[in-house]
């Protein structure tokens, strides 16, 4: 199973000092707006992402149809067919993606701690 991309979704109380101290830790801006409350940082290969009100707690994030650049992938498994191999071996959903739609949607999961994992397809 291709899950795509894998970050690390951080809840944060206060961006700016969070950002500030992910950036001694040689993190830079990849992707968000700091003014909405949320920043993708990224160390090498290495994503995180930053995000204070958005989250009640810390999250596994995938994304499929992307690499660790956020470069869309020329073949992919959509979210909605990993979403379907996933309930047929009984996995239970926080939320689901409307298998009836394409393109970007997604669907939450917990694992067996309540660990979140998202899995939020962009294209």
């Amino acid at each position: 199973m291709e899950l795509g991309a894998f970050s690390i979704s951080l809840t944060v109380k206060d961006i700016e000092a969070s950002a500030a101290f992910y950036g001694k830790l040689g993190f830079t801006k990849h992707g968000g707006d700091i003014a909405q409350n949320w920043l993708i940082l990224k160390n090498g290969e290495t994503v995180i992402g930053l995000f204070q009100g958005m989250f009640e707690q810390n999250a596994l994030t995938f994304n499929p149809g992307w690499n660790q650049n956020a470069q869309e992938l020329g073949s992919f498994t959509d979210v909605r067919d990993l979403q379907r191999d996933l309930k047929a071996q009984g996995v239970q959903f926080l939320s689901e993606a409307d298998e009836e739609s394409t393109g970007p949607a997604s669907f939450m999961l917990q694992d067996p701690d309540g660990n979140p994992i998202i899995v939020d397809q962009h294209r």
